[in-house]
């Protein structure tokens, strides 16, 4: 009599299953938390698109203070801007630091920068 081949299982274990699981929930609570400030960098930058077009400093970081009340920026303030002629253009540039609670004494350190076009 003959026996028909054995076959190899095909699939992931329970244990494997688990861990793929809780790697995903790790990446989706991570996720979660950076996506809000990557927003709020974008609506910086749309910010300092705006305030560029003040001729003078306190103008530039009026017009920003401005922009970052309606679109509730609260990482950075118009006296954090820097502002500089590039012959007759002005040019508004900034950097923060943007630290994100992960679990116990762990967090996220993300360093953002930018400057108008």
């Amino acid at each position: 009599m003959k026996y028909p081949p054995k076959r190899n299982q095909r699939g992931i274990s329970f244990l494997g299953l688990v861990v793929m699981v809780a790697l995903g929930v790790s990446i989706f609570i991570v996720g979660a938390k950076v996506v809000p400030t990557v927003i709020e960098h974008q609506a910086i930058l749309k910010a300092v698109e705006k305030a560029k077009t003040g001729n003078t400093v306190p103008e530039v970081r009026s017009i920003f203070d401005k922009a970052a009340t309606i679109d509730d920026i609260s990482s950075i303030s118009g006296k954090d801007l820097d502002v500089s002629k590039n012959g007759d253009k002005v040019v508004v540039s900034f950097a923060y630091n943007k630290e994100i609670e992960l679990f116990g004494p762990a967090y996220l350190l993300i360093k953002y920068a930018g400057h108008s076009k």
